[in-house]
């Protein structure tokens, strides 16, 4: 079959686009520093407006419609970049290099979900396209909304200089912030239920999972590390004195935390800098200050970014010196990046190894350690190790329910499968709910509430040493509502006793179940509705934690969710004090 071009070739897969590399703050020999990164190729709309993304750049303040931005395509020729060589006035100025900086950094981070997860993914509003507003209002806040099915990013003018000038600020050109907002939208289509009300880790995982992905994203573009690593620019050579992890850290997390500078601390709400000068050994988890999402996503992010010093630090041990104990600078580049690209794989793996639900820092770290052994047995750079200390050393250990070495344990018990078939149990929600009916007892499921199969979806992951891994991640959900008197004379549940006996609370429960290649099941990665003594204790936590924030009491008004929590962290209302 013979494509558009007139052979039998097949069309380029990716283009590449220039971006701000960082935010317009990060500067190296007094340029922005930018990078090309690599994105689908596709046959784009003025916009850009895509398959996937839609880029409309509406101000709602200004009540304007800004010229779109025009891809050129590929087709008949190469893909041309028409801001490659674009002076910085440009990349500050063109609302058209804004709209491709947008679609381009959420574009990469769609395609490295895809890529960890080996399949397409959703996103978690309706419809195929994700609308991205990239001057949306004037205010410092950027946010996504599901009902909107869109991102929106603020504008604002900065604090006076020395010389008394301000200028404009433009959340749209700061690559954590739009990495952030995207991992939003994504992780909304892998778990729609994070977005309930639940415990406090739940809650902070959006936040902290969202810097993670967008922090370890940035880590994984060498032109960024080779900017923040010693300020040499074209130096060929580093002194290894300077590759030690406290020099690492203090040239490479502290600077680029300082360069980010203020002006971006309301919208992205300085997640490296706070998280990096958090002192290990604290329990930060029942501190009252880390109860509140942002404060207590930064633990997570924290020992993410802690995890890959040390991963860098130990790949970095295996490159020899070549002259007066110098490294080449080069090689140390690319360890560091590559060091941040499997941890960030790392870190999108393990949302198909945790519950649907009440979702704790501890089933994270075990879907971590589980989804990487699954992959690399053999752990030779440490990754394993390095997560397990450095998530201990902020009070997160593994689940109780994991085994000896933090990972999940894996199902051995009897299952029926004759009543089932393989082939539709790949895809159809309809026969795994059979399954797992069938099987209801062998998986403790118990048989009150109601139970509903969310989601079915193929896994294909690629080990480094070239195999595939092949699974099925299916998602259940346990639903049962009852009155606070019920829970406290029929189920033993200990409910706060400022909630009246005829209130109707409604439980959640669920589980993740992990197929093999050959429809066996290998994992039940649960959170019970009520099978035991752990069960009531987590409904009884999270009844008395949402009683506690107001959450029984208020409408889940998820659409504005995001914007209420982004605005909050801006700080807007004391400036305007």
């Amino acid at each position: 079959m013979r494509n558009v071009k007139g052979t039998r070739h097949s069309l380029r897969s990716t283009r590449r686009l220039s971006i701000i590399a960082q935010d317009p703050s990060v500067k190296s020999g007094g340029r922005i520093v930018t990078a090309l990164i690599d994105v689908p190729a596709e046959e784009l709309l003025s916009g850009p407006r895509g398959y996937r993304v839609a880029v409309v750049d509406y101000d709602v303040t200004a009540n304007a419609l800004y010229c779109p931005a025009d891809l050129p395509s590929g087709l008949e020729g190469e893909y041309r970049d028409p801001f490659q060589d674009a002076p910085d006035e440009t990349l500050l100025s063109d609302p058209r290099f804004h709209a491709q900086n947008v679609y381009a950094i959420a574009m990469r981070i769609l395609a490295r979900f895809e890529f960890a997860l080996g399949r397409r993914v959703q996103w978690g509003c309706e419809g195929h396209q994700l609308n991205i507003l990239p001057h949306a209002f004037a205010e410092p806040n950027a946010f996504y909304s599901r009902d909107n099915r869109s991102l929106y990013f603020g504008y604002f003018e900065s604090f006076p200089d020395k010389q008394d000038q301000t200028h404009t600020v433009f959340s749209c050109l700061s690559h954590d912030v739009v990495a952030h907002e995207t991992t939003h939208a994504i992780l909304d289509g892998l778990r729609s239920r994070y977005l309930e009300p639940s415990s406090p880790d739940q809650g902070a995982f959006h936040e902290g999972l969202a810097d993670a992905v967008a922090l370890l994203s940035v880590f994984a573009l060498p032109d960024v590390v080779g900017a923040a690593l010693d300020g040499a620019t074209g130096a060929a050579l580093i002194d290894q004195a300077l590759l030690e992890k406290d020099q690492l850290a203090n040239s490479v997390l502290f600077r680029l935390a300082d360069e980010m500078g203020q002006e971006m601390s309301g919208v992205r709400g300085c997640a490296l800098r706070h998280s990096i000068r958090l002192s290990p050994g604290k329990d930060y988890k029942n501190d009252p200050e880390f109860q509140e999402v942002h404060k207590r996503g930064e633990l997570l992010v924290a020992a993410m970014m802690r995890s890959f010093l040390d991963i860098w630090v130990s790949r970095l041990k295996r490159i020899g010196t070549i002259v007066d104990g110098k490294k080449d600078r080069s090689l140390v580049i690319e360890e560091g990046a590559r060091a941040a690209d499997h941890l960030l794989t790392m870190a999108i793996r393990a949302i198909d190894y945790c519950p649907p639900v009440d979702l704790s820092f501890s089933d994270y770290l075990s879907a971590l350690l589980t989804v990487d052994r699954e992959v690399v047995p053999d752990d030779r750079y440490g990754y394993r190790e390095a997560l397990l200390s450095n998530f201990r050393d902020f009070g997160i250990d593994p689940s109780a329910r994991a085994d000896i070495d933090g990972s999940w344990l894996r199902c051995d018990d009897e299952m029926i499968y004759s009543r089932t078939h393989f082939d539709s149990m790949l895809r159809d929600n309809e026969e795994v709910f059979r399954f797992v009916w069938e099987n209801r007892k062998a998986l403790n499921i118990g048989d009150i509430g109601y139970i509903e199969v969310q989601s079915v979806r193929p896994s294909v992951r690629i080990a480094p040493d070239g195999f595939v891994l092949r699974e099925t991640i299916a998602e259940y959900v346990q639903v049962l509502t009852v009155t606070a008197g019920e829970l406290r004379q029929d189920f033993k549940v200990d409910v706060p006793d400022d909630i009246e006996f005829w209130r109707s609370l409604r439980l959640l429960g669920g589980g993740t179940l992990v197929f093999d290649e050959y429809g066996q099941l290998k994992y039940q990665i649960a959170n019970h509705l009520l099978k035991d003594r752990g069960d009531k204790r987590r409904q009884g936590d999270r009844l008395a934690y949402l009683w506690r924030q107001g959450f029984l009491d208020r409408k889940n008004d998820r659409a504005g969710y995001f914007a209420a929590l982004h605005l909050a962290r801006s700080g807007v209302s004391e400036r305007a004090g």
